[in-house]
């Protein structure tokens, strides 16, 4: 099976990264949404084969999330997780927009090839970008090249894949704990340096001899890639 990019909105910290896991063990990439708002905006950005979503969540309920989602024309495909798991709970998550409706508690292996199943009835692997580009800083998913103005970055693993979920949110404020768990696929204690120390090597190939800087610390809040200026 090619590899996935999906999306796990769960606000149960402990079952999101159980998921994280099992998917990344099946040879797979998860990124993390602990609430509908934010699980929202990250769908919406078009960049996953397949989104699992929780059906109770703060600040916004699966099914509204769906909804929301179909009615911005966003038709990656939706399995649905939930304790819920009555014929009229599962009629209600298909007609809100889901393709799949998996009542809680549910094996793996089941999970995982649902997700299989729609991501074939999608035609492959999500539209998302293999070059990543903010200003003269490009990221090149396919070959792992970075170049900035044209001048080719030699960068260790850890810090291309830390490059390129800034530059896949490039201009949004990423938090130490989301590079934890999406670049280290590990939840650290929030105040470890671990991220500064990484984020400082990183900037010095990136920035350094560059008039401008690329890479922001935002204060009290995290990081940012944006071209010019300052945070």
């Amino acid at each position: 099976m090619t590899e996935m990019r999906l999306l796990i909105i769960e606000d149960d910290r402990e079952a999101a990264a159980y998921l994280s896991k099992a998917f990344r063990e099946a040879g797979h990439v998860a990124d993390l949404a602990a609430d509908g708002l934010d699980g929202y905006a990250l769908a919406r950005e078009g960049a996953y084969d397949v989104l699992v979503v929780d059906r109770m969540l703060p600040k916004l309920d699966g099914l509204s999330l769906i909804r929301s989602l179909r009615e911005q024309g966003v038709e990656t495909p939706v399995l649905i997780l939930s304790a819920l798991g009555q014929v009229d709970d599962r009629v209600k998550g298909l007609r809100a927009g889901g393709d799949d409706y998996l009542p809680k508690p549910y094996a793996f292996s089941e999970l995982l090839a649902r997700i299989e199943v729609l991501s074939r009835r999608r035609g492959g692997t999500a539209a998302e970008p293999t070059t990543y580009r903010v200003g003269d800083l490009e990221l090149d998913r396919l070959s792992h090249r970075v170049t900035r103005g044209g001048q080719e970055i030699v960068l260790q693993p850890r810090e291309f894949r830390l490059l390129e979920y800034l530059m896949r949110h490039a201009g949004q404020v990423v938090t130490r704990t989301m590079l934890l768990e999406h670049v280290w696929d590990y939840h650290f204690d929030p105040q470890t340096n671990v991220i500064d120390v990484h984020v400082s090597r990183l900037r010095a190939k990136v920035d350094k001899g560059f008039e401008r800087p690329m890479i922001h610390t935002v204060r009290g809040a995290g990081y940012m890639v944006r071209a010019g200026g300052e945070a």
